[in-house]
């Protein structure tokens, strides 16, 4: 009775027949002021026969019975080939007292050898990293995910987050920049002509918008709303283009006689008339000093406001009506877009075209300079193309494409972010704002009724101002500003309502 409440104190089962003392090590005998002097053995496995058992000293049976001599019901099989490589130890051996000193080493060394036997220190990292996976730097019986297959339910990537239970947060994904989905103010603008070469809406720098109704010119200025009639051609002449210098002081007028005339916008007063094409001139472009103009005739003429001559050079590389012109923001090149399907690019020093670019199936009338980077020109076509493509006008290489699924009328970048609004005709009527590079989706408007036609943008990057055959203008919200990224500030500049220009 004795015996049973010692064995039942010490925590071990041990059969009727062998004692405590019985059960010892020889690898721990050390000198009597050792304080690991002897240790008992736990069953920390199963048995398993094919497994060969480690040696271990001075197991004898008790004087009672011979017959525990030569069978024992405790097996300790080797573990040098289990996986034990998914089990850490503690970084810091909580077992002993605060203050014990290196009595912590110690005591480690002297578990792990008496727990997982004297080859343990054989064991070496799967994945060929310094240090043993049994360190003490890991966590005790700490269990580690092994390495799975790609298509394992239970991969980190599958769960998402690893297996050692990291603290780190992931910062989450930043939602994507709302747009309004409708115009925030609506103009009436009555003739406005359905026609996809012309170009009758330009917003200058100093905030004034303006376009051309039919034989007229129309002035609305941003700030009050006021509207100013500039010029009237009369009966024999209408407007086809309308363009202002990035001072946005003077306006050039394209007429469909052919003629260019410039305009003091302040004063409402002619100041110069170029001739030089024979046909309607649909397409202006300013740069700091020279007047571009494209025309029905398939030349583009180059006018000097201080020469008296009518112009300066003439490029002549289209074989149909030229649709679309823009300066580069440096104004080292001219790109011009035909109804011809090519993309030329030009520069001062010379007559001929320095780039073809042949790849668009379908007039090309929408043509943007990127502000964020030199070189870079962005290109539309038309109804048979339907996409936007990229180019690298120092190489002369297409970056990049993307189909639209309709007809693409102008485009136009942002300089406050890097991103593109694009205009549609044919089917969709719609207006796109674009991620560069990426080229994902930011916002789709839609509200006109017939082609987006017409585009421009406020001196501040925030709104465009577009306009169709369906005779209205619309001004849309779609760019943050440049101190605000996350919303657009709204300047007080419009009212809700429909006002009519005329």
């Amino acid at each position: 009775m004795e015996s049973t409440t010692q064995r039942r104190k010490s925590g071990i089962n041990l059969p009727s027949t062998m004692s405590e003392t019985s059960l010892r090590l020889d690898a721990f005998s050390s000198p009597p002021s050792t304080k690991f002097q002897s240790r008992t053995i736990t069953n920390l496995g199963s048995p398993m026969s094919n497994r060969s058992p480690r040696t271990i000293s001075n197991l004898s049976s008790s004087p009672s019975s011979k017959s525990a001599a030569t069978c024992s019901d405790r097996f300790i099989p080797c573990r040098s080939s289990s996986r034990l490589h998914t089990f850490g130890l503690v970084e810091k051996a909580s077992l002993v007292k605060e203050g014990s000193g290196g009595n912590n080493d110690a005591y480690s060394r002297l578990l792990k050898s008496e727990l997982f036997g004297a080859d343990f220190g054989c064991f070496s990292s799967p994945a060929g990293t310094k240090g043993s996976p049994m360190s003490p730097s890991k966590n005790m019986l700490r269990f580690k995910t092994e390495n799975s297959g790609p298509n394992s339910p239970y991969s980190p990537s599958v769960l998402g987050h690893d297996s050692s239970l990291s603290n780190e947060v992931s910062t989450p994904p930043k939602p994507p920049r709302k747009v309004p989905k409708t115009p925030h103010k609506v103009l009436d603008a009555p003739a406005l002509q359905d026609d996809f070469y012309l170009n009758l809406v330009d917003w200058s720098s100093q905030n004034v918008l303006a376009v051309g109704l039919g034989t007229c010119v129309y002035l609305w200025t941003a700030s009050n709303s006021r509207v100013t009639k500039l010029c009237d051609l009369g009966p024999t002449d209408s407007i086809c283009s309308v363009q202002w210098t990035r001072e946005g002081s003077y306006i050039s007028i394209g007429t469909s006689l052919g003629q260019v005339q410039v305009w003091d916008g302040s004063q409402c007063k002619k100041v110069r008339t170029f001739g030089g094409h024979q046909t309607r001139t649909g397409v202006l472009a300013w740069s700091s000093r020279i007047l571009s103009s494209g025309s029905r005739d398939r030349n583009i003429l180059q006018h000097d406001v201080r020469v008296p001559s009518d112009f300066v050079s003439k490029f002549v590389g289209h074989k149909s009506e030229v649709c679309g012109l823009k300066w580069s923001h440096d104004d080292r090149e001219l790109a011009s877009g035909g109804n011809d399907n090519q993309l030329l690019v030009w520069n001062q020093r010379s007559q001929q075209p320095v780039l073809k670019l042949m790849e668009h199936t379908a007039a090309v009338k929408a043509i943007a300079w990127s502000p964020h980077q030199c070189g870079l020109l962005a290109s539309g076509g038309g109804t048979a193309d339907r996409c936007i493509r990229f180019w690298n006008t120092t190489n002369g290489n297409q970056l990049n494409h993307v189909d639209t699924g309709s007809q693409v009328c102008n485009l136009a970048w942002s300089r406050n972010v890097n991103e593109i609004v694009s205009t549609h005709g044919y089917s969709q009527n719609q207006i796109m704002v674009w991620k560069y590079p990426s080229m994902s989706k930011v916002a789709t408007l839609t509200g006109h009724s017939l082609r987006v036609l017409y585009l421009a943008m406020s001196p501040d990057g925030q709104t465009i101002v577009t306009g169709a055959g369906d005779e209205t203008l619309r001004f849309w919200n779609v760019f943050p500003s440049v101190k605000a990224p996350a919303a657009v500030k709204d300047t007080g500049l419009w009212s809700l309502g429909r006002t009519h220009i005329r």
